[in-house]
């Protein structure tokens, strides 16, 4: 009988050893699932952040190094693919003579697999540039969609596609930058 109980106790504990390791892995993974989720947008975050200091080494740290850009909702024709050097520079030129911009970000979504992941986020974009007619600012509504690929133990956009709902404000800032 005695030998019965020691049985039974020895399988009990490896049961239950078996079932915290099986608890500690299932949390293990969650967690990095979590970490990896918070790594993908805070590379997003760091793209308009980046953007808004027009700090053009940080967003191009942001990007893969060939992106597929999609910004047809807001000015028609094809997705392009491009460097992120052209990227960096096309925003540069762009965005030059404003005297500020913002972006604010929110409502992400992100669908992890393995190296991918896919990020939604609502997003508003404002360009302020003081003029003579008063009307200092205009503002982008929408979403964006983006890929990322982990490269190198980072997170890097290799798809960016921006779903324009709105424009407000003066639609014709860019008429005053000198």
């Amino acid at each position: 009988m005695r030998y019965l109980s020691i049985l039974f106790l020895i399988v009990f504990l490896a049961a239950c050893s078996h079932t915290q390791d099986t608890k500690i892995t299932a949390l293990e993974t969650q967690m990095n699932s979590l970490l990896e989720e918070k790594a993908a947008i805070e590379t997003v975050n760091r793209l308009f952040v980046s953007t808004d200091n027009r700090d053009w080494e940080g967003v191009k740290a942001c990007f893969a190094d060939e992106v597929v850009l999609d910004m047809t909702s807001m000015v028609g024709g094809e997705p392009s693919k491009l460097t992120s050097q052209q990227i960096a520079d096309a925003w540069d030129a762009g965005l030059k003579g404003l005297k500020a911009i913002h972006h604010q970000a929110g409502n992400y979504d992100v669908a992890l697999r393995d190296n991918d992941a896919d990020v939604f986020c609502y997003g508003i974009a404002t360009h302020y540039l003081p003029n003579a007619t008063g009307q200092n600012s205009r503002m982008f509504v929408g979403s964006y969609n983006f890929h990322l690929k982990k490269i190198n133990q980072d997170w890097k956009i290799d798809h960016f596609k921006y779903n324009l709902k709105y424009i407000d404000g003066n639609l014709e800032l860019h008429k005053y930058v000198k």
